[in-house]
């Protein structure tokens, strides 16, 4: 339970409490950052000692993890800050692997943190998760359970959101904003003309429109979010056929910008991605509450 709490208060941290300035310019950020990871670790690991160790030494219980954590934090994101700039540069699956590991060892360093300062085994802890996916009646407590479903929900949708856009870039303005290509063809027929020859002869004109329009990000990220909550829902209750009507939808409603190639494949790209993991956290929690 404090394992899944220090987690929680890990994604908190980097994904909520860091604004999307802090992100581009986490470097001059870094202290900030910092210390929202010193106040939500230092909240949980409080709350902890208070409720389960209160007959343990608070210093030993609550200093030293709080600046293990928060220290080994600030050194992974240093690292992690000067390799991306002098390895990926415009590479997005490169920063994506840099993401994903960054992520990796912050958790590990929660478990060296348990392991030290609590006595929790590094490999019991994994044990305990194996043993829950795929050992049959093994229940988790109620307090555990809600922990579960609330890291699935933000890994599902805070997450998997800032995973796509390292992974797709940013998306060029001309196709952000494209909306449909219209052609008129106006042809101006001489009297004249009729006289002298059988056929009909004139001026044609064909004018091209390219329609634009200016949208609203913050619902992109918001059918996002429905979108993943709801395939997670979906696959908890084996309704993969209902999963179709869900990209069928998304299908329709961009269906004129589905005429530029370049936006059909960034569309195409992004679906799949959200929909994998939606797919991926939807039979994790399946496996793990069940």
């Amino acid at each position: 339970m404090l394992l899944l709490s220090l987690i929680i208060a890990h994604l908190l941290a980097d994904f909520y409490l860091q604004t999307d300035r802090m992100v581009h310019d986490k470097l001059n950020n870094i202290k900030k950052h910092i210390l929202h990871h010193f106040l939500v670790n230092t909240a949980v690991l409080a709350a902890g000692w208070l409720l389960f160790y209160r007959e343990n030494d608070p210093v030993m219980n609550v200093v030293w993890p709080v600046l293990f954590i928060t220290s080994t934090h600030l050194i992974i994101d240093l690292v992690k800050i000067k390799l991306v700039d002098q390895y990926t540069a415009r590479e997005n699956l490169n920063k994506l692997w840099f993401f994903i590991l960054d992520q990796l060892l912050h958790l590990f360093m929660l478990l060296i943190a348990l392991q030290l300062f609590y006595q929790k085994s590094l490999i019991s802890n994994f044990d305990s998760f194996i043993k829950l996916l795929f050992e049959e009646g093994r229940q988790m407590d109620a307090a555990s359970t809600i922990l579960v479903i609330v890291i699935i929900l933000i890994l599902g949708t805070t997450v998997s959101g800032h995973l796509i856009r390292i992974l797709l870039g940013s998306l060029p303005g001309q196709l952000l904003t494209f909306e449909g290509k219209y052609t008129f063809k106006n042809e101006l027929k001489e009297p004249a003309y009729q006289q002298t020859s059988n056929g009909e002869r004139g001026l044609s004109e064909q004018y091209s429109y390219m329609i634009f329009n200016k949208h609203d990000m913050s619902r992109g990220k918001l059918i996002g979010y429905i979108e993943r909550l709801l395939v997670i829902l979906l696959t908890y209750y084996s309704s993969y056929p209902a999963i179709a009507f869900i990209v069928t939808a998304k299908s329709i409603a961009r269906f004129k910008q589905m005429d530029d190639r370049d936006w059909a494949e960034y569309f195409l790209l992004g679906t799949l991605t959200s929909m994998f993991m939606g797919i991926m956290f939807g039979i994790l929690l399946r496996e793990i509450l069940n």
